[in-house]
């Protein structure tokens, strides 16, 4: 059995080590990035897409819009959900989020439950562990 794989990218050291735990509670295998930029790296260089990216809005060379947009120009990743993770409360920052490929949009702060019902909405259960 294989495990789900799942990316983090944020800024913020802390808040990858919560979102990665927290996905690893729901089975999840995950790699992080400090921004957009590192992201895109990370997937060139890795043969396996994952599932999912968790994607906060604000970092430094490439944000998560910009992030957003050029994953999604990529045929190869059209499969990969994404949920922006992001503490951005103006609607139309939501707006053009999900208009530019989003899936979905969830608030900082927020709860265990409130992710794990994000992903279930996005049409991701559990990840099964290996």
């Amino acid at each position: 059995m294989t495990t789900t794989q799942a990316l983090v990218i944020d800024d913020s050291r802390a808040m990858r080590l919560i979102l990665g735990d927290l996905l690893q509670q729901l089975g999840y295998q995950t790699s992080e990035a400090g921004d957009g930029q590192q992201a895109i790296t990370l997937l060139e260089g890795d043969d396996t897409i994952p599932s999912l990216a968790l994607v906060d809005w604000n970092m430094p060379v490439m944000n998560g819009l910009e992030f957003i947009r050029a994953v999604r120009q990529k045929p190869c990743y059209s499969n990969m959900k994404l949920l922006v993770v992001t503490s951005e409360a103006e609607v139309g920052q939501m707006v053009e989020a999900l208009t530019a490929g989003a899936d979905e949009y969830l608030m900082k702060p927020f709860s265990s439950e409130a992710l794990a019902c994000k992903l279930e909405m996005m049409g991701l259960q559990r990840a099964q562990r290996a």
